[in-house]
């Protein structure tokens, strides 16, 4: 194996890494500021308190009595979350090539996709969910097409396309 061979193939490697790490990031960034905001607006709610309702989903209500700790692993889980989301995009437009052709429509798409699974599987799972609200449905679907669905696809496809 020749030296430029071998260099192809590790930066062919990690491309992957980098479309996936590149749109879990910003995703999750987005998204936490988003919820950020929105619970203050709307209810008054400090993003501690939003970090460790995200860790409540593992630890239950003591994760709200765990200080710092707890929001640190609440924020911990987001991301976890926000990378996995990435992932799967990422696999699947290695299948659809539509996702990466037409990354806003894929995008979009995606958000609702996501928040689907947020809000109707996961939630009701770790946490339960509240009283349904169609203002809180609405904003919520918005944030994840904006701040979800349409950072990933544009990060992957851009990488997707990237030369190195």
């Amino acid at each position: 194996m020749t030296a430029m061979s071998s260099t192809s193939i590790t930066m062919e490697r990690t491309r992957p890494v980098q479309a996936i790490v590149a749109a879990g990031l910003l995703c999750g960034v987005l998204d936490i500021t988003a919820a950020f905001v929105t619970a203050w607006i709307r209810r008054r709610i400090m993003p501690t308190r939003i970090l460790q309702g995200i860790a409540s989903g593992l630890l239950g209500s003591r994760s709200f009595s765990g200080g710092m700790k707890t929001a640190a692993l609440g924020l911990g889980i987001h991301f976890l979350i926000a990378l996995t989301a990435a992932s799967v995009f990422y696999a699947a437009s290695r299948k659809l090539s539509f996702m990466t052709q037409r990354p806003i429509i894929a995008g979009v798409l995606y958000g609702v996709a996501v928040y689907l699974f947020m809000y109707w599987v996961v939630v009701p799972l770790s946490v339960g969910r509240g009283p349904f609200s169609w203002s809180s449905t609405i904003i919520a679907i918005i944030t994840h097409m904006v701040c979800v669905g349409l950072p990933i696809s544009l990060m992957v496809s851009r990488y997707s396309r990237r030369q190195f």
